[in-house]
């Protein structure tokens, strides 16, 4: 067999320090292969989506591109110009096709008196003409994002004042654009109704705060936003672009739905709620306008299959619960709907459009939920199910049900673990080592690098990309400085994006492969503001702090501190001991080492770092009694957590 491009790039790198950016990163044949089958699978000459992708176009802006006050670019359409022909042979073709569907940008009527915003972020913007002004409906990611989405919508039906928000649910996609169309003093003044489902408040900050800084990470990969966009490159999410650069506020609801049935009169505008807790959010809601006979689905139910498990990280989701929801829809609202919207993609229209894509996605999760739990019931663990489970062509060949964004692979993991967690059952999973110990002696075993390289070489060769990401991240993790390695390792994750129908399994191939040739390159990415902290409740602050503790340094040590809170009257207690900091609501000890005086505000100011305890103290913000030094030596305890971590490489490889 003639040496292939990357047998020479492996023995280039062996034996010299060439640089890693040596490869054309061409679709292997096999990739090619994998990738016109597609086309033969899936009926490509169905072209219903594009045309209600296109339907009601008014206007968008020329260039596509978004700036924040400083000159900044936040979002940049144009740079998905490319996809404008056929699939590539270094792209799935069914991902193509729905990137090239999340390109279609602007304003676009949906019926009289609604009206969307897509492709000016992640998520679109609904904009329902009320009888004073506009009722939107999710505010997209960033504050200059929805900006720009509303400036849009004046500018080409006429300018009105915001006369209500509603959130469909707690992902930032969906609320971080909030001062960007409220005012501070609209927001203050309590006069605009703010409305959404129970519990949103507490899930929109908490989902981001104890675990935020692996999230965040791991969101660069989910997203793509660390791979140059190209037919090689990013080319979308699935369930749109990426996400943008901007400023996340938080802007709490001053109105709460809290049970099916409930109906509320805004601006004119009757609507009907359903709730769908614990879904693709914690706290989320759909409505219908009887008015317009519209549905909106907010994120239950996508031109895509979702995640039940997200890959950037977040609880597992209830499948089953899911399921459920989208069924109750279809009753209670599937017999009066002319039209359906949601928080993503595209709208669809007719009664049986609205009937057919609750029932396809109903149906799609729940064979996935029913399809892992009757194989678990033989007996069967999460990867043997990932492997052979197989949604039926009636609902796979559906568009909207393909995997774009989640999977049928993962889903049905996600499923196995919310019933039976982590373990399979069988101990040898049950204490394994450690990532560089287990890899070490894998390397060993196989008899050194230079053998794992062969045999990775004849699988890449075969087509066997699978199998090579999993033998060579061995030798990767045993040798993390090995350049043969990390190439091998950077070329099938590679070839497995290439072939990827997922758009977030796609991202998180090509990110690891460069992150292998590249190292960490920290990108631009949506920035929580003093919001974020501010809607931080105490609890989760103390608990966090809880987490930050390194129970290394505390080790030994017995520290108490009281806090006392003005706006609003609260006490904490904050007691360290036995390496573990345990807070206590509404309690205080008497033999505290220090105790501390201070507002919220004077909390905000130390948490963004905008001042020190001592100027605070100097201030009259805050005041003590007691030792203030116990309190500095407990902050010092705490760990700083970097956002940039490698994923695909040992943190520690010494």
């Amino acid at each position: 067999m003639p040496m292939s491009r990357l047998t020479g790039a492996v023995l280039l790198l062996a034996g010299t320090a060439a640089p890693l950016a040596l490869l054309a990163d061409d679709a292997e044949l096999a990739t090619k292969a994998a990738n016109a089958a597609v086309l033969e699978e899936l009926d490509f000459s169905n072209t219903q989506d594009f045309e209600n992708a296109r339907r009601g176009f008014i206007a968008t802006i020329e260039p596509a591109i978004i700036r924040n006050d400083a000159g900044d670019v936040i979002w940049d359409m144009e740079r998905y110009a490319f996809m404008d022909g056929a699939a590539p042979d270094t792209a799935n073709p069914s991902l193509w096709r729905q990137g090239q569907l999340n390109n279609i940008h602007g304003l676009f009527e949906v019926t009289k008196g609604i009206y969307q915003v897509r492709g000016f972020d992640l998520a679109n913007m609904t904009l329902i003409e009320g009888e004073t002004g506009w009722i939107i409906v999710d505010t997209m990611t960033t504050v200059e994002t929805a900006r720009a989405a509303l400036a849009l919508a004046n500018r080409e039906l006429g300018a009105r004042p915001v006369s209500a928000l509603i959130y469909t649910h707690s992902h930032a996609d969906h609320f971080g654009g909030a001062r960007g169309v409220l005012s501070d003093e609209e927001i203050t003044s309590g006069k605009v109704p703010i409305i959404a489902p129970d519990g949103f408040m507490e899930h929109a900050i908490s989902e981001n705060v104890l675990a935020g800084n692996p999230m965040a990470r791991r969101a660069s990969y989910h997203f793509g936003n660390v791979v140059s966009t190209g037919p090689a490159g990013q080319i979308g999410s699935g369930l749109g672009k990426t996400t943008p650069a901007g400023t996340v506020s938080v802007v709490p609801p001053n109105q709460i739905v809290s049970e099916t049935g409930a109906k509320l009169t805004v601006d004119g505008i009757d609507i009907e709620f359903q709730m769908a807790h614990g879904a693709e959010a914690p706290s989320e809601m759909m409505f219908y306008f009887p008015q317009f006979k519209a549905l909106c689905l907010a994120e239950t139910a996508n031109h895509t299959l979702h995640n039940t498990y997200t890959l950037r990280g977040a609880r597992v989701r209830d499948v089953l619960a899911w399921t459920r929801y989208l069924n109750e829809s279809l009753q209670l609202f599937g017999d009066r709907s002319e039209l359906y919207f949601g928080s993503h993609h595209w709208p669809g229209w007719g009664k049986e459009a609205v009937q057919s894509h609750l029932r396809n996605q109903r149906d799609a999760y729940r064979f996935i939920h029913d399809e892992t739990l009757r194989l678990a019931n033989h007996g069967y663990g999460p990867r043997e199910i990932a492997n052979q489970i197989k949604m039926p062509d009636a609902i796979a060949h559906v568009w909207a049900n393909r995997g774009y964004y989640g999977s049928v692979k993962h889903n049905a993991e996600a499923v196995y673990n919310f019933y039976l967690g982590w373990f399979n059952g069988n101990p040898a999973l049950l204490d394994r080592l450690a990532p560089v110990e287990s890899s070490t002696r894998y390397v060993a075993a196989m008899g050194g690098a230079d053998a794992v390289l062969a045999n990775a070489q004849t699988a890449f060769d075969k087509g066997e990309f699978r199998w090579v990401a999993e033998l060579v991240n061995h030798l990767v993790y045993a040798e993390p400085d090995n350049k043969a390695a990390r190439e091998m390792q950077a070329a099938a994750l590679t070839q497995l994006g290439y072939q990827a129908e997922s758009g977030s399994w796609r991202n998180f191939y090509l990110s690891a492969a460069s992150e292998l040739r590249d190292g960490v390159s920290p990108r631009p990415s949506p920035t929580p503001g003093r919001d974020a902290v501010s809607a931080m409740t105490l609890d989760m602050f103390f608990d966090f702090l809880g987490v930050k503790l390194n129970p290394e340094k505390a080790e030994g040590k017995k520290i108490t501190v009281n806090f006392q809170f003005t706006e609003p009257d609260a006490e904490y207690l904050l007691e360290l001991e036995h390496g573990v900091l345990t807070n206590t609501q509404g309690v205080q000890s008497d033999a505290a080492d220090v105790t501390l005086n201070m507002s919220r505000e004077a909390l905000n100011k130390l948490i963004l770092k905008e001042a020190g305890f001592p100027r605070l103290v100097l201030t009259g913000d805050i005041s003590f009694r007691g030792n203030p030094l116990a309190f500095r030596g407990l902050m010092g305890m705490m760990d700083d957590f970097d956002p940039w971590f490698p994923i695909v490489t040992p943190i520690n490889p010494g």
